[in-house]
């Protein structure tokens, strides 16, 4: 694997700032691993991220699906196999088609179950991390942070549904 060096950053994204944002998303990428492992379903961390896209856009097709994870179609066929042998998401023939291979992937109940666990363990890890930040930094957190989000075009916490929505 290759590594970008520092000095590859452009004006607009300072060194500092680039490996800050690494550091973090480090701490991150782990809080979700061990909240995804705790919950002993035996998912993978991109099987997790396609029951939050269901959750969050609504039942959708296997090749909008693959765009919306930037992964290949074959690749959402595998991993949604998986997750339906799982009982986790559901296929439903679309019905305003003849094509009989035209489906619309959606999370089951227990796959909201699962994502209301994980969410409950991740919000639960982060919480203790964010109690070690002191009292003053935390609203400069809260400000980087959501300006970190909004610039990657992450929904709101105001927009996501109460409940994962089936």
């Amino acid at each position: 694997m290759q590594h970008q060096s520092k000095s590859a950053a452009s004006p607009d994204a300072p060194p500092a700032v680039i490996d800050a944002v690494l550091a973090a998303s480090r701490v991150l990428v782990a809080v979700a691993a061990r909240s995804i492992a705790a919950a002993g379903h035996d998912i993978t961390v991109l099987q997790y991220r396609v029951l939050v896209v269901l959750a969050s856009k609504g039942p959708a097709r296997p090749v909008d699906l693959a765009e919306a994870l930037s992964i290949s179609s074959s690749a959402t066929t595998r991993l949604c196999d998986r997750l339906s042998r799982k009982g986790l998401i559901s296929r439903a023939r679309e019905s305003d088609t003849t094509d009989r291979r035209a489906v619309r992937l959606g999370l089951t109940a227990r796959g909201a179950a699962l994502l209301d666990e994980v969410t409950s363990r991740r919000r639960a890890e982060i919480a203790r991390i964010v109690a070690a930040v002191s009292v003053r930094d935390r609203s400069r957190l809260v400000a980087a942070f959501a300006a970190f989000s909004a610039a990657a075009g992450e929904i709101p916490d105001a927009e996501w549904p109460e409940r994962w929505e089936i």
